[in-house]
């Protein structure tokens, strides 16, 4: 068996990269269950390219600092597969994660399928090696993949439990942490060895090439990862306050509407894992946001698996009303109208959570009628 060593620069380098293809892929993500099919698609298909091809960046610069006392060189065949394999894999994930409604289960299915293709890159690649061969001890292949499976659901409970900035940016850190750690954990368990027949079915690549290619690929991921920390920390249309003209407003009323539902039903939303219910009665409004809702709840700001159609259908029975396209407001809860010149805003009361809400011009006056104004 060959000893072996890595060069410390390369592993901070591979952490690096990982870090700049986590943030390129759920940045570019931000916001994309808003947009039509085939946009969404455009998206997961750029981000699984991204994603991807960073699980594989990331292997080979670690690869590059691995140091061997023999000369090797790589199967180009194999290592096109590999880069296929990471490729495919994120993509599926991030398929089930933007496309079938959102659930605990779709997540942790989405993270076994992205822990299995960071460990199926990592082997596919690793078996391209020529000259010397690596040699997989079953404990470290388990270990590995685990850590895999674990770190990588780790990584998409965090980054999608909720798709505020914040967790981004820890679901980035998570990501890069997943990778590698997979990969110095799975070469722990493996061993080197002098393999004088070598078998290639493509073209050989030496270090030095794939040096280059390397080279390539983390400047297109540092250059995607640059142009979605553009546009990153600026909030998306629906996260935005809304301005009020600056202008003066009349104040229609400083009363407050009329009284709460006298009945309520319970309103699901996810949080740690787990299906909780919100009482109709304790919220103030209800924004869409995508095939999803936001649940505004005094300080607390909660993702519901309805849709805003179903909010709509289940809660206009009991007093909510349907002031925009977006938004559902309980007028217990309305503190103020104020009118703008064609449209309106309604204030709120005991909402940490949210100030204003704005009232569509189609729906002014029939909202105005039915806060009693």
């Amino acid at each position: 068996m060959l000893a072996f060593t890595h060069d410390l620069w390369m592993v901070a380098a591979a952490f690096a990269i990982a870090l700049f293809a986590g943030f390129s892929g759920m940045s570019l993500l931000r916001g994309a269950s808003r947009l039509d099919v085939g946009r969404r698609k455009f998206l997961v298909a750029v981000a699984a390219f991204v994603l991807g091809g960073g699980i594989w960046s990331m292997h080979f610069v670690a690869m590059l600092g691995l140091q061997l006392p023999v000369a090797f060189y790589y199967d180009g065949l194999t290592t096109l597969v590999s880069v296929l394999v990471a490729i495919l894999m994120v993509g599926l994930a991030l398929l089930v994660l933007h496309f079938p409604r959102r659930t605990p289960v779709t997540m942790t299915i989405a993270g076994v399928i992205l822990g299995a293709g960071i460990a199926a890159m990592h082997y596919v690649g690793m078996s391209g090696m020529e000259i010397c061969g690596p040699v997989f001890r079953p404990m470290g292949v388990v270990v590995a993949l685990v850590a895999s499976l674990l770190l990588s659901n780790l990584a998409i409970w965090v980054g999608y439990g909720a798709r505020t900035r914040g967790n981004i940016l820890l679901g980035t850190l998570c990501f890069a942490v997943a990778v590698v750690s997979m990969h110095f954990i799975a070469m722990l368990g493996t061993d080197f060895y002098l393999d004088d027949v070598a078998v290639t079915t493509g073209p050989a690549l030496s270090n030095a090439t794939l040096a280059m290619m390397v080279a390539v690929s983390s400047f297109v991921i540092s250059g995607v990862s640059l142009l979605s920390g553009v546009s990153f920390f600026v909030p998306l249309p629906q996260e935005q306050e809304i301005a009020l003209p600056e202008m003066p407003l009349v104040v229609d009323t400083p009363e407050a509407p009329a009284a709460a539902p006298v009945a309520s039903v319970r309103v699901p939303y996810d949080r740690e894992g787990r299906t909780q219910y919100a009482e109709s009665a304790d919220i103030a409004a209800i924004r869409a946001e995508g095939h999803y809702t936001v649940v505004y709840r005094g300080p607390d700001k909660i993702f519901c698996s309805w849709s805003i159609s179903d909010a709509d259908r289940r809660l206009e029975p009991l007093g909510f009303l349907r002031v925009h396209r977006s938004w559902l407001v309980n007028p217990a809860f309305v503190a103020d109208f104020q009118r703008t010149k064609d449209t309106g805003f309604c204030l709120f009361r005991d909402t940490e959570s949210l100030t204003k809400v704005p009232v569509a011009r189609s729906r002014l006056q029939e909202v105005r009628e039915l806060l009693g104004m």
